[in-house]
């Protein structure tokens, strides 16, 4: 009988009952974990809304107002290339506000979460598995 004949379902161990032996389940179900995910969320969710609304904007403008983009600014420098470089501005304000928002609200809970399942795990008995082998 070869290993790719065996139902996979049938080599892993039976979950333990006591929900407590669940570390990763108990790490999910902690407040700061949803507060930490809440936060990820909502900064991701404005700050593409910025990057793309911006971009979204200035296609649109470049599609149904090209005279409103030709105007000249100052030398060859129009209102279309001054909106397009304003895209780079844009998009590394947002890689640089999210730098900030996970060193401030995301990285401290998520060590601290990761110590406790560390912790957690460590006091566990480690689960039989099925067998490995080694790679050729």
């Amino acid at each position: 009988m070869s290993w790719h004949s065996v139902p996979q379902d049938s080599l892993r161990p039976p979950p333990p009952a006591d929900p407590e032996l669940l570390p990763t389940q108990a790490i999910h179900d902690h407040p700061e974990f949803r507060a930490m995910r809440r936060a990820h969320r909502s900064f991701g969710a404005r700050a593409a809304t910025l990057g793309v609304g911006g971009y979204l904007l200035y296609v649109l403008l470049s599609g149904f107002a090209p005279g409103a983009l030709n105007q000249p600014l100052a030398g060859r420098m129009t209102v279309g290339l001054a909106l397009g470089l304003v895209q780079f501005v844009v998009l590394a304000l947002v890689a640089w506000r999210h730098t900030v928002h996970m060193r401030r609200r995301v990285d401290p809970v998520a060590r601290g979460l990761r110590a406790q399942l560390d912790r957690r795990r460590a006091e566990q008995p480690p689960l039989p598995g099925p067998r490995r082998y080694r790679s050729w």
